[in-house]
């Protein structure tokens, strides 16, 4: 079953991010993630907003943790501490409906 990496972000420090979203590209591909959505146009329609918005989908929940455990993520993690508040959950898809 695949996942979604879902993370709304408010930077406070464009320059730090900018060096995070480099690193975490690549941890992020390593582990099979895929960009569906990245900082692109939104419309905040309930609760707290935050103006970068990315879903990334990954083969499975196991993948998207592991990826976000791994010392190639952990260490592009540490240029967005301080530089962003961020929130992000990871969500394992339901699989299609069948006709």
């Amino acid at each position: 079953m695949t996942a979604l990496w879902i993370a709304h972000v408010h930077v406070t420090d464009a320059e730090a991010y900018g060096r995070y979203a480099k690193e975490a590209g690549p941890a992020i591909a390593a582990h099979g993630g895929v960009f569906l959505a990245r900082g692109g146009r939104y419309r905040q329609l309930e609760g707290s907003d935050r103006s970068r918005n990315v879903v990334a989908r990954f083969p499975s929940l196991e993948a998207a943790v592991a990826c976000y455990e791994s010392s190639e993520y952990q260490s592009a993690l540490e240029h967005a501490k301080g530089a962003a508040e961020r929130d992000l959950v990871i969500v394992e898809e339901t699989p299609p409906a069948s006709e």
